[in-house]
């Protein structure tokens, strides 16, 4: 598992200019990011399921004097490869290229056994979690490659590293994005400027661990900010060559 490159500080315009689009963007990690890479330069599209959530993101952006967003509302766990082709159409006639795209927004599902798994439960996050990141990077990719330099940049966990009892479809989800990005990194390796890799966040104070560990102490855990200087170097221009590696936090 990698790490942020020792004394990294990201420069103040990184991504001035660059136009990137953050899954799950209403709330938690996404929100941290897409308030992170406005604050440094980025034109950011807000994707989500939460029109509101997402509104209030684009609010806090510009009051912070952020390039002007924009917001894509979809849900991924309905939302079928048409829908993708529609969006990627509407950002190619908006932007005509993206610099970047985070893949974070995720499905828990249930904390059980697999003999008391709920199959539906099992398909819906399997949706959320591998196949709507892979429609969504299928359909994103010839904007990333109209771009000088790209970065795609999923979101792990360490139940996806190593199996866990109890994490269920989540684990196996995770498991399977990151097989996802190291199979994307190899075919993309010298064929164009796009590279991928993956950050496990490790602990930290979202809904979804509030969800997983309803009796942990949220102040224990580190805040989604403190997560952002290695999403920075990832996203921007700064990690041009790294690509197919796995980075986290313990």
């Amino acid at each position: 598992m990698n790490s942020l490159p020792g004394g990294y500080k990201p420069s103040p315009d990184l991504l001035k200019d660059k136009v990137i689009v953050v899954t799950g963007a209403g709330s938690g990690i996404g929100r941290s990011a897409a308030l992170s890479f406005a604050s440094h330069g980025a034109t950011v599209v807000l994707l989500g399921r939460t029109t509101q959530k997402l509104e209030a993101v684009y609010d806090e952006i510009e009051a912070n004097g952020g390039p002007q967003p924009a917001i894509y509302p979809i849900n991924f766990e309905g939302a079928c490869e048409k829908d993708y082709e529609d969006m990627a159409q509407a950002l190619f006639d908006e932007f005509g290229r993206l610099d970047g795209l985070l893949h974070n927004a995720a499905e828990l599902g249930q904390r059980t056994p697999l003999n008391n798994y709920s199959t539906d439960v099992w398909l819906q996050v399997m949706q959320v979690n591998v196949n709507a990141p892979f429609m969504l990077t299928k359909s994103m990719l010839p904007l990333l490659e109209r771009a000088e330099q790209a970065s795609i940049l999923f979101t792990g966990s360490s139940v996806g590293l190593q199996g866990r009892a109890y994490w269920g479809a989540y684990a196996a989800s995770k498991a399977a994005l990151e097989n996802l990005m190291q199979t994307l990194a190899q075919e993309l390796d010298g064929t164009c400027a796009v590279r991928a890799n993956s950050v496990n966040p490790g602990a930290t104070r979202t809904t979804m661990r509030a969800t997983a560990y309803p009796a942990e102490n949220p102040a224990t855990v580190k805040s989604a900010e403190e997560l952002m200087p290695l999403y920075l170097y990832l996203i921007g221009p700064d990690s041009n060559g790294v690509s197919g590696q796995q980075f986290g936090f313990k």
